[in-house]
């Protein structure tokens, strides 16, 4: 079977063609695109963990045109492999730690109530809430000024499109430009940060050692990129989805707000039932076999997410939403030695969110039919309009 990633009917739904894909096969070649393909949970999951698969990074040619792009990918830890990867990794992840992400929940529930005290009796859950909330919490950890963080959304949108299986011209153009601009961007506030440090993430990774070493300019700038992407890219679709899956299910949204215990649960079933993540491909450095299939080296396999996080051999009813499911082993986060260093963060926003939107309103619900991109890597909504009545203060 080969998938159509660009069929408009399997992005609306791709959930029935991977059922037909992993029951055909755990893993198989996909000729459209080159690469074979991971579709059950086994498969997927050995993919993500298997220290003979990597990711290797070659730059794009023409090298001129493509310079931006490449300097960025080069120097980022998703692209590299030990010893590089566990190198950035490490320097990285000193300034990112846990109880530093855990400082922001305060924060984090306020921003939440505020931007839902803005919007209204009917709002768009992407443009007044998910967005916002998204690029304040980077934006915050990381040190952007408020003044400049209108403009990194737009940057962080026009790059990630470029990791879809087939990029447009004007994709690609978009994602160019935007390299450039958010590089230079990014270099000139680590400049400002290395001669005045202020308590936030790029100034950590300014100073960030490891012994004699530190992170290079070109690296920063990756890393700084590479997570405020990841940090908001990620957490606003994965909430708009989680939130659509959630207003879907009405049984489940009344058991949520009967228990509110359940919000943790509920965040990973989120990410489970319809993860923001469907492809993470990793390359053969020698030939590896990956359930019973020899992977030649040289050739790329691409672990399917969506599909194995909804394989019935892991998964009691894997297509039914559950929001106390457990245990709930998914792969929305990657496994392995890239497993997403923002985790903490984007189950923070997650739960934090959903419990301010039950506070907000106790009869939210879709006021249209969401709009999704036509995208299937990144899989995601451009509008998800919502109507919030709150009852009328008694006379």
């Amino acid at each position: 079977m080969d998938l159509d990633f660009t069929d408009p009917s399997f992005l609306r739904d791709p959930y029935p063609a991977l059922a037909g894909l992993r029951a055909k096969a755990e893993v198989s070649w996909h000729e459209p695109t080159g690469r074979w393909l991971a579709a059950s949970h086994a498969a997927a999951g050995a993919v993500l963990r298997d220290r003979g698969l990597g990711r290797f990074w070659q730059d794009r040619e023409p090298a001129e045109r493509w310079q931006p792009f490449n300097l960025l990918h080069r120097n980022q830890m998703m692209e590299n492999e030990p010893p590089a990867h566990t190198r950035l990794r490490s320097l990285v992840a000193r300034a990112f730690a846990r109880g530093h992400v855990e400082r922001l929940r305060p924060a984090v529930t306020a921003e939440c109530r505020r931007l839902l005290s803005a919007a209204g009796a009917s709002f768009d859950l992407l443009v007044d809430f998910a967005e916002p909330l998204a690029v304040t919490v980077i934006a915050e950890l990381l040190g952007v000024p408020p003044a400049d963080r209108h403009r990194l959304r737009p940057w962080s949108a026009a790059i990630v499109r470029m990791y879809e299986v087939q990029p447009s011209p004007a994709a690609e153009e978009s994602a160019l430009s935007a390299c450039r601009e958010f590089a230079d961007y990014l270099s000139a506030l680590a400049a400002r940060r290395t001669a005045e440090p202020e308590d936030d993430l790029i100034s950590h990774l300014v100073a960030v050692r490891d012994g004699t070493d530190r992170l290079s300019a070109d690296e920063l700038v990756a890393s700084a990129i590479l997570l405020l992407n990841a940090g908001h890219e990620a957490s606003v679709n994965a909430l708009g989805g989680g939130v659509v899956a959630l207003l879907r299910h009405p049984a489940e949204l009344a058991r949520l707000r009967a228990d509110r215990s359940l919000i943790a649960s509920a965040a990973e079933e989120m990410i489970r039932y319809d993860p923001p993540l469907h492809l993470f491909a990793r390359t053969a450095a020698a030939p590896v076999r990956i359930a019973g299939v020899t992977i030649p080296a040289g050739a790329e396999i691409a672990a399917l997410l969506g599909a194995a996080n909804r394989d019935p051999a892991v998964f009691t009813a894997p297509d039914t939403f559950d929001v106390a499911r457990h245990p709930n082993p998914h792969l929305g986060f990657g496994a392995g030695l890239h497993f997403c260093l923002g985790a903490p963060l984007a189950r923070l926003e997650l739960q934090s969110a959903l419990d301010a939107l039950l506070d907000y309103a106790p009869h939210l619900a879709l006021a249209t039919e969401p709009v999704q991109r036509p995208t299937f890597v990144l899989r995601a909504y451009q509008e998800i309009r919502l109507t919030a009545p709150r009852p009328s203060p008694r006379k």
